[in-house]
């Protein structure tokens, strides 16, 4: 098996590398916002890491999220999350 980072609330923006989640809830808030997922690696049935293009603003709404500051529609973030999962399960 493949070793894949994911990274994670401490992490710091690195202009060099991919951003990279597991993190359903923030997939889906990140894609609300406008960001697009590129990739999508299925670690396993159970579990898939989602990968953003790593910018200066994605990491920093992401600590936002992290932080319980990010506000998103409540409508458009649980499409998003039907969107995401139908994604998932295609592949």
């Amino acid at each position: 098996m493949r070793y894949t980072r994911i990274m994670t609330m401490n992490q710091k923006y690195n202009s060099n590398t991919s951003y990279r989640t597991a993190d359903l809830s923030l997939t889906a808030a990140l894609c609300v916002l406008g960001f697009v997922v590129r990739d999508i690696e299925q670690l396993n049935p159970r579990r898939a890491v989602f990968i953003f293009e790593n910018t200066r603003e994605l990491a920093e709404t992401a600590a936002q999220y992290w932080r319980r500051e990010l506000k998103v529609e409540p409508q458009d973030y649980f499409n998003q999350l039907k969107v995401i999962k139908a994604r998932i399960y295609e592949r």
